[in-house]
């Protein structure tokens, strides 16, 4: 429907662009994935009323949540790359693939999107029947994606913006990770830690207060 409907509007427009909008989308996919991994889950055991479970284990709520998060984050990574090479089929696109280069950049860019899941997962817990508004976050992710970072340069701090701007470089114009700059690698890791600390902070201290308040077994 993008791919056709986008020719049937844009028509050569669509064309000269359809490398970049092919990698846009697909991490936009891997990045919702990765935020709905952990916030919708998180949300679903609310509803469910088997969240203590996770607050019971011996190693800690947030610590299997991570895991958990990681663990679909690669089940994601999976499902995103099936729907990359249908994107390559339909649209006759061929994009650069070093796989390496790849999974470093995309994963640390989708790093941060975690770090954002981990946020919303501790306000759900804290709130319970917030994930509706919460979930209209992900669609804020093609804003992320598409952002002009080379021309505003401020954007890199947003996450994803700096990723998806390299990601481009790598699947567009075959670019390798070792030709990357020593600051734009960088500045990608250096978002990635931010984020996904941030997020696990905030998870890690509104479990808490749910418990102090005795909200944690409210459903």
């Amino acid at each position: 429907m993008l791919f056709y409907g986008g020719q049937l509007l844009a028509g050569r427009a669509l064309a000269d662009s359809i490398e970049g909008i092919v990698v846009g989308y697909f991490l936009w996919t891997l990045s919702s994935g990765a935020y709905s991994s952990i916030s919708n889950d998180i949300g679903s055991e609310v509803q469910w009323g088997t969240l203590e479970r996770h607050v019971t284990t011996p190693f800690g709520f947030a610590p299997v949540a991570l895991l958990k998060g990681v663990a679909k984050l690669v089940r994601t990574f999976l499902t995103s790359a099936v729907i990359l090479v249908g994107m390559l089929l339909v649209t006759g696109t061929k994009l650069a693939f070093p796989p390496v280069t790849v999974v470093i950049v995309a994963g640390a860019s989708v790093a941060s999107v975690l770090g954002l899941g981990f946020a919303a997962g501790g306000i759900t817990v804290l709130y319970k029947r917030v994930g509706t508004w919460l979930g209209l976050l992900q669609f804020g992710f093609v804003i992320l994606v598409s952002a002009p970072v080379f021309s505003i340069p401020w954007l890199r701090a947003l996450p994803l913006a700096h990723g998806s701007a390299l990601l481009q470089r790598v699947m567009v114009d075959g670019t390798h990770l070792w030709e990357f700059g020593i600051i734009d690698l960088g500045i990608l890791f250096a978002i990635a830690a931010v984020y996904l600390l941030g997020g696990y902070i905030v998870f890690h201290y509104a479990t808490r207060r749910a418990r102090r308040l005795g909200v944690l077994g409210d459903y």
